[in-house]
């Protein structure tokens, strides 16, 4: 089975979250006339516990890749925004009923970042370069917030056509 990585555009993406990007022009403009804001990007949601700032520091993929597993954090959204302008892959899949579907494979540009949403099932965080550091937003508490999903029959992740 044999997924594409596409290219990570918002109206594709929209079913498992946001793409974090400074696309348009900004929303504010602040300090002073030098630094553009773009407002409220993300839609953080947290059932119980709260936000967190993380580091994650990754090692590099290549692909093709072979995609086993997945998981989904059902008590909190998270936010992956990359400290470089390198870009990463992406893999979502929609629910059907408690176990994932089909997944789709996104390849970012360089200055995006992604907020899944609560309960997204998703790949790992899948660098495509060094130094593979992230700065990720999520659920901080107590109890459970991981559920893993291994397929029976592995899908082979393909560079963007």
């Amino acid at each position: 089975m044999r997924i594409v990585a596409e290219p990570l555009e918002a109206a594709a993406f929209a079913p498992f979250g946001e793409v974090l990007e400074t696309s348009g022009p900004p929303d504010r403009i602040i300090n002073q006339g030098l630094c553009g804001r773009f407002h409220d990007r993300a839609g953080l949601d947290f059932g119980d516990g709260r936000a967190g700032i993380s580091l994650f520091k990754a090692e590099p993929r290549t692909l093709p890749l072979t995609l086993e597993m997945v998981e989904r954090h059902p008590e909190g959204s998270q936010a992956f925004l990359p400290m470089s302008f390198d870009p990463f892959l992406v893999i979502a899949a929609p629910d059907e009923g408690g176990r994932p579907g089909r997944p789709r494979a996104f390849h970012t540009r360089p200055g995006q970042g992604v907020n899944l949403r609560r309960g997204t099932w998703h790949g790992v965080l899948t660098p495509l370069h060094a130094p593979g550091l992230f700065a990720v937003i999520d659920r901080i508490g107590e109890g459970p917030n991981l559920e893993e999903h291994w397929f029976e029959d592995p899908y082979l992740v393909l560079a963007t056509a």
